[in-house]
């Protein structure tokens, strides 16, 4: 049976010159790399480029760079090495779990939390996060792209909005990262989460960038390391996967990849919204990152339609790969106005780069069946889609 995998926002395979380029530090270059021997000099050299591949990646400086475990530390660190009682967090209803369960629980040491709604298509109004700020407001805390929609928030309207009130600004771009430019500098942002795993790099291994000057304690205590912002010895192998993957992603977003993968994603939408009746986009309205559709199917539980389209060979999502087996509907399409019903039966389909015409259009074949199987099985069908 051919395999398809269309779920990128979860997680992505390693390219071949990643795997290149980490292969000498398991066996060669293998030593700590705080150590100041000459085995613990070549890993250091690993670090240190990884590092500045980081910092134009980012468009920042290379000392503005801190290496962690990934996604969740990085967000994790943004908000409790920042926050503390007394002081107003504003975010939004759709992060990642990583930030809202973290405000939950700084919310119950003191720390004051707003989430702000969205708009009906996914995006956020910088107004209206503007008026949420107080005067102890200390940090916005906002996605850049949604990991279930794939919209794209107004990242710079955002900074001016801190900017002008004198609050740092954090923005969580997992899934952003690789697939739009950015450049915290024109951003404005004060601290940024990017994860190795969500652009072809390996898992457990990320990235916070901290401006130079922003006061932030360290969430983990030890050496150090990483300019003392993160102790624990370096995952040299993974940072310098985690380069290699930036420069390859810095140079893909010059040459015209994420277009032609725009191109795919909206051949497979629109073939599917014209071959399914009782079928929609959420967040279609937006501006959306190249790989990322996220549809809905009436009379349709997106749960069953996944096992229905693994048993065919496609690998896909109901929604975040961190929520898989929960039983609420998406808290981001339930903040976008969808009813639990709708929520419920939607589908995200996300492409990798490597994605082809071909493996579209076999989704494109397997896909209206499989809805048309589970509306047959469905008594609620009766009349809806008449």
């Amino acid at each position: 049976m051919q395999r398809i995998y269309m779920d990128a926002n979860a997680t992505t395979p390693l390219l071949p010159e990643v795997l290149a380029a980490m292969e000498p530090f398991w066996m060669e270059d293998f030593a700590n790399a705080s150590s100041i021997h000459h085995h613990g000099q070549a890993a250091r050299r690993g670090v240190d480029h990884a590092r500045e591949r980081m910092a134009a990646f980012l468009g920042c400086q290379a000392a503005e760079v801190v290496f962690n475990s990934g996604g969740t530390e990085s967000d994790n660190t943004a908000l409790r090495g920042v926050l503390r009682p007394g002081d107003h967090l504003i975010t939004t209803a759709m992060e990642h779990s990583a930030i809202l369960t973290t405000a939950a629980h700084l919310e119950k040491l003191g720390v004051e939390v707003t989430r702000v709604a969205p708009l009906a298509d996914g995006s956020m109004d910088p107004e209206a996060i503007r008026a949420a700020i107080r005067p102890n407001t200390r940090l916005i805390s906002m996605m850049l792209a949604n990991n279930e929609t794939g919209v794209i928030q107004p990242a710079e309207a955002v900074g001016r909005v801190a900017a002008d009130a004198g609050v740092l600004l954090h923005l969580d771009a997992v899934q952003a990262a690789g697939k739009i430019p950015i450049c915290v500098e024109e951003i404005g942002c004060h601290l940024l989460s990017i994860s190795a795993h969500k652009m072809h790099g390996p898992k457990g291994v990320g990235v916070l960038y901290v401006r130079r000057g922003t006061q932030m304690e360290s969430l983990v205590l030890g050496g150090g390391h990483e300019r003392r912002r993160r102790a624990g010895t370096e995952n040299v192998p993974g940072i310098v996967g985690f380069g290699a993957a930036a420069e390859i992603a810095r140079k893909s977003l010059a040459d015209g990849a994420m277009e032609r993968l725009s191109v795919l994603r909206d051949r497979l939408e629109n073939g599917l919204l014209s071959r399914i009746a009782g079928c929609g986009v959420n967040g279609g309205a937006a501006l959306r990152v190249a790989n990322t559709t996220n549809l809905w199917f009436d009379s349709v539980d997106s749960e069953a339609l996944v096992i229905a389209l693994d048993l065919k060979g496609v690998s896909v999502s109901g929604g975040s790969a961190c929520h898989s087996g929960a039983t609420e509907p998406s808290h981001v399409l339930m903040a976008m106005g969808l009813d639990k019903t709708r929520a419920r039966a939607s589908l995200r389909l996300s492409l990798l780069k490597t994605a082809t015409e071909a493996d579209v259009d076999a989704v494109l074949e397997i896909l209206p069946p499989a809805v048309e199987r589970l509306r047959a099985l469905s008594p609620a069908l009766a009349g809806t889609l008449a």
